[in-house]
């Protein structure tokens, strides 16, 4: 799967310029040019990784930096910006609460290696995810309940990928949406409940306990039963 990185940057041809390079990458890049904006983004739908600029208008960087840490506190946020003293750095590292600063101007290649460094640190590379009797390995591409072995199709096993992610979490459709099917404008959200629908009957079929569950009006959680 595709990790997703949200690009914080009010210079428009600074955010072409990084969104491009991004995307012949292999990411899927999401931009904001304010504060506001890149909250409201956040919170539709949390990033792998954020990178972001101090100097915003509407609302600063160091707003949405504390504001979003708050929200996700695992998303990796990498500040971008020309505020390059040591005093600056600290604030950003310590008080702020990112994980790196990169000061302008600044090699895209330092950026990659960066990002990529993040992303390895991150909880999103964990290849074994459990919940219950249910355990899926990103490595190995294999899925199990209990002692019987699933078999499911690629767009099957990334969208289980990401509700385990997000155990006990609920997503929206939309949210499942952009995430797995990468905001494609042929695909409609109810999708999203077709697939779930394959997933129940190899995940839950046959089990006493269902995990993956609809909450009316919202979306799906995989979740043990309370």
């Amino acid at each position: 799967m595709k990790h997703s990185i949200l690009l914080v940057e009010d210079d428009k041809d600074l955010q072409e310029v990084l969104r491009d390079f991004l995307l012949d990458y292999g990411f899927y890049v999401v931009t904001a040019s304010d504060g506001v904006t890149a909250l409201k983004e956040i919170k539709k739908l949390p990033p792998d990784l954020v990178i972001l600029d101090l100097n915003l208008p509407v609302m600063g960087g160091e707003t949405v930096c504390v504001e979003a840490k708050k929200m996700y506190p695992d998303i990796p946020i990498i500040i971008l910006t020309a505020k390059d003293s040591t005093a600056d750095v600290v604030r950003g590292l310590e008080d702020l609460g990112a994980d790196d600063y990169i000061a302008k101007p600044f090699e895209t290649e330092e950026l990659l290696a960066r990002i990529k460094a993040r992303l390895r640190k991150g909880g999103n590379n964990i290849s074994r995810l459990e919940i219950a009797d249910l355990i899926l390995d990103t490595k190995t591409l294999q899925v199990k309940r209990g002692d019987k072995k699933i078999e499911l199709t690629p767009q099957e096993f990334k969208l289980l990928e990401y509700l385990m992610s997000n155990k006990g979490k609920v997503m929206t459709r939309d949210a499942i949406l952009n995430r797995v099917w990468l905001y494609s404008p042929d695909i409609e959200t109810r999708v999203v409940d077709v697939y779930v629908g394959y997933l129940r009957k190899k995940i839950d079929e046959g089990f006493d306990k269902p995990l993956i569950h609809s909450v009316r009006g919202f979306g799906y959680v995989v979740k043990e039963e309370d």
